[in-house]
């Protein structure tokens, strides 16, 4: 199995994604053999009342990092379609930075599941939980 860079997954992210989720500024911050972690900064634009980021902008997130996780899964890029996502909101996501760690738990012939825990800068305090299976086309 190939690896897959760092700069890889920014290039298919800056080719691949929609422009709204581009506008989220989410940056790649590691990709190991099955996992990947992604992060985005704090952002008016994804607050909703009471400046907490909004569900949608975390479910968001969650779903684009269990896309590198696969593909470091998978050795590469390929197509890919989320068939469920169970998202469990554990506090108030606050503060500077959002980081998303997924990580693929079981591959079969053409699902795959995996989880993803989102924190502010402290994986010990998550404050979403995502579990997901995504279908390889």
């Amino acid at each position: 199995m190939s690896h897959i860079t760092v700069k890889e997954a920014e290039d298919f992210y800056t080719n691949s994604f929609a422009p709204w989720i581009k506008a989220m500024n989410i940056s790649i911050v590691e990709i190991g053999e099955d996992n990947a972690t992604l992060r985005i900064p704090a952002s008016s634009d994804l607050n909703r009342l009471g400046g907490m980021i909004c569900g949608q902008a975390i479910m968001a997130l969650a779903d684009t990092a269990m896309v590198f996780a696969v593909a470091a899964n998978a050795g590469g890029f390929v197509t890919m379609t989320s068939v469920n996502m169970a998202t469990t909101f554990l506090r108030p996501a606050e503060g500077e930075e959002m980081f998303a760690e997924a990580r693929v738990i079981k591959t079969g012939k053409r699902l795959v599941y995996g989880e993803v825990s989102l924190h502010m800068g402290n994986a010990a305090k998550p404050v979403a939980h995502v579990t997901t299976s995504v279908m390889l086309l």
